[in-house]
């Protein structure tokens, strides 16, 4: 007998319906739900386009957002990243395989010295930058540089250029250009003046204004005009980047001088750093905490503060703007050399140096780096010229002042605070070189070992930093806080800045008695899409460019 009975079918429950419909739709969501470095080891799906110019097989991928590596192939067509992944369907006119090493996004130093140099026939190829696998600089740091954008912009084009440059307006030499060396405040007509230099500078291209009030003419403005002159940064989403007033106790002190680009910061709306920030002598080492507690008090009031640093405990700059008091730099060289022949600004000026040697941990921590009219003295102490010619370090740096203006390396930081400020996440990397690989002299060795270094040293031996939270910090951290949207990451669509290197082999060799020499352990550099460097050697490929800033 048979029957028309079937088995009643059983309905699931609403979170068991749920559940068939998440397994269902999973498989699709997920590669949307994942960033991209997470899900790179999936096989790329079939493109319109397979072929590629070039494609690096087999990496250990550093996405620059701090993502642990992942194994993936990069495939690059012209001057853009095409695709991430499992590349087993693509073809290319050129492969390379990378397997065991890292493939990162290219370096971003967003300070550096190097604009003189990059617009000379025989250094615009960018050696130094390229060999730590740095893709872009920024020029006219500190508050110095050029004040006609276009014209500079022109200059470094002029022979191509081995990275691409990314262009500060320079708050010093705008106010030079409007006053002179003044030491007093604008008047309405001449705030202007600067406001209007500092627009054109931004319409220009211009990331933002440097600023350095650390030094003269910058010395002699106050935070009034640099809030005036940072609004006008602002109005385009630029940044302002500050030599502080104070690293040390000079005058207002380190952790006032904070708080003085803390105020820029709030009063203007622009995205401030305190550019290779530290901790000057030892009369404030151990500030790093405090001054760590200032920008995270900033940043949780909403103020947009970062940092950036180079990772070395000496830092460098003039014996004028190290020793001699800023109120007798007002009016310029000549008129300091005036002042030293008066008896009574000597006698000033004496006393007030001492202090400032005082302040910079004695003249055996200063080291002469560049001294035209003597280059006998270049690599050697203060203390030892000092000694040799039977005067006093004070007395001796008179002398040699009056003759030229030497260029020193300072002894001055300690290591606790170098690594406080190094793991901060909003610290970004930099050098503050000065292109010194072919500089006369013995000049400080961060042109060429910075980046480097950050790795080698901080992050391998030391474990300072994770080699994740390091990458980050040289290539998305610094994108993201100058708005450049499609740099510092290593993700389809993103311009080809790509550095591939042996973790194994990286190392800085430059040292501050034999700074002239590269670093080495990377691979591959491409810049634009351009291979720079290819196994290890320059290929005189000079594809950079001169960047504009993208306006919000």
């Amino acid at each position: 007998m048979t029957s028309n009975s079937r088995t009643p079918r059983v309905l699931p429950s609403a979170p068991g319906r749920l559940a068939l419909l998440l397994g269902a739709l999973l498989p699709a969501l997920l590669p949307a739900l994942l960033p991209d470095a997470l899900s790179a080891q999936a096989p790329v799906p079939a493109a319109a386009s397979q072929q590629a110019d070039l494609i690096l097989r087999n990496g250990r991928v550093l996405d620059g957002a701090g993502n642990p590596w992942v194994r993936a192939d990069v495939a690059v067509r012209g001057d853009r990243i095409v695709a991430v992944g499992r590349l087993d369907g693509w073809s290319a006119a050129e492969e390379l395989d990378v397997a065991g090493l890292y493939v990162a996004p290219g370096f971003i130093d967003v300070h550096t010295h190097a604009a003189e140099g990059l617009t000379e026939p025989d250094r615009s190829h960018a050696f130094p930058h390229l060999a730590q696998g740095i893709t872009t600089v920024f020029l006219n740091p500190d508050g110095g540089g050029a004040v006609d954008l276009e014209a500079q912009r022109a200059d470094l084009l002029a022979d191509g250029l081995g990275v691409n440059a990314a262009l500060l307006v320079p708050h010093g030499s705008v106010r030079s250009e409007v006053m002179g060396m003044a030491d007093r405040a604008p008047t309405a007509a001449e705030l202007d003046r600067m406001r209007g230099l500092v627009r054109a500078g931004m319409e220009a291209g211009a990331f933002g204004l440097s600023s350095g009030p650390f030094y003269a003419p910058g010395s002699f403005a106050d935070t009034d005009e640099l809030v005036e002159l940072a609004k006008v940064a602002a109005e385009f989403g630029g940044v302002y980047t500050s030599h502080i007033r104070d690293e040390s106790d000079y005058t207002i002190g380190l952790v006032a001088a904070v708080d003085e680009v803390i105020t820029v910061a709030r009063e203007s709306g622009a995205r401030s750093i305190v550019t290779h920030i530290k901790a000057l002598g030892p009369r404030v080492w151990g500030y790093s905490t405090a001054v760590v507690r200032r920008i995270e008090r900033a940043r949780e009031e909403g103020l947009e503060v970062f940092a950036d640093q180079y990772a070395y405990t000496a830092s460098a700059t003039g014996l004028s703007a190290a020793l001699v008091p800023r109120w007798a730099q007002e009016g310029g060289t000549a008129r300091m050399r005036e002042r030293f022949q008066d008896p009574e600004d000597r006698a000033r000026i004496i006393e007030e140096m001492w202090e400032n040697l005082d302040r910079r941990g004695g003249a055996d921590r200063i080291q002469f780096r560049s001294y035209g009219p003597d280059r006998s003295i270049e690599g050697r102490t203060l203390e030892d010229v000092a000694r040799e010619r039977g005067m006093d370090p004070v007395e001796t740096s008179l002398d040699l002042l009056a003759a030229g203006l030497p260029g020193i390396v300072s002894f001055n930081m300690d290591d606790r605070d170098l690594a406080e400020f190094m793991r901060q996440p909003w610290t970004m990397a930099s050098s503050d070189g000065e292109f010194a690989v072919w500089e006369q002299g013995v000049p400080h060795p961060r042109a060429n070992g910075a980046f480097a270094r950050r790795i080698r040293v901080y992050v391998v031996e030391e474990g300072v930093l994770t080699l994740e939270d390091a990458v980050r910090g040289m290539t998305s951290l610094p994108a993201s806080v100058h708005h450049m949207h499609d740099r510092g990451l290593i993700r389809a669509g993103s311009i080809a800045d790509i550095a591939v290197f042996d973790l194994e082999r990286v190392r800085d060799l430059a040292t501050f008695t034999e700074p002239h020499q590269y670093a080495e352990g990377m691979v591959h550099v491409l810049v634009n899409g351009a291979l720079s460097l290819r196994d290890g050697e320059f290929t005189d490929v000079r594809s950079g460019r001169v960047l504009r800033m993208e306006r919000p």
